[in-house]
């Protein structure tokens, strides 16, 4: 390849990375075509990409966008998978598509300025993605004004139960 194809090569993977500052590496050496396209049209339905990069011109754009951790992870084939609402989402997807497809290997993962290895790329599906913390937020906002609704309620409904049985005590003697 010239040095001309291969710049532009690697300003295409630029352009295609550009915006997403955590991605997930992975092999998929193994994957027949059919079973190739079928996960990638399982995975376009969720907004992520799959991308397979030539590790050297990946090591050169990764390194001029400021993401030099992420270039000691490329070894042997990698493709890069990106998108979603986070890399959360991603390593949750390919947690199960592993599953699926045994010949896929999760080699690392990449999230703000950190370099995951597998393991550690494994463990990120374990973490709660976006939408769950937003929830828990929420959740904790909301449950200190659940008590004091429950404690002002509280007292007016006693006393509301006492006048009922009052109520029903004085009819049932007349």
């Amino acid at each position: 390849m010239s040095k001309y194809v291969k710049g532009l090569v690697q300003s295409e993977f630029e352009k295609r990375l550009d915006g997403a500052d955590s991605f997930l590496i992975i092999n998929t050496t193994g994957v027949g075509g059919i079973a190739n396209n079928q996960m990638r049209g399982e995975l376009k339905k969720k907004g992520i990409k799959l991308m397979v990069v030539k590790n050297t011109l990946a090591k050169k754009a990764l390194t001029k966008m400021g993401m030099a951790a992420a270039a000691a992870l490329l070894s042997g084939p990698c493709t890069f998978a990106f998108g979603g609402d986070s890399v959360i989402d991603v390593a949750k997807e390919f947690t199960d598509i592993v599953k699926k497809y045994k010949m896929i290997e999760v080699k690392g993962a990449f999230l703000d300025g950190t370099a995951f290895d597998a393991k550690g790329a494994v463990e990120l599906a374990k973490m709660p993605n976006r939408v769950e913390l937003q929830g828990q937020v929420v959740m904790l906002v909301r449950a200190p004004g659940a008590k004091v609704a429950g404690a002002i309620v509280s007292p007016a409904s006693k006393i509301a139960g006492c006048i009922k049985a009052i109520i029903e005590k004085a009819e049932k003697a007349a």
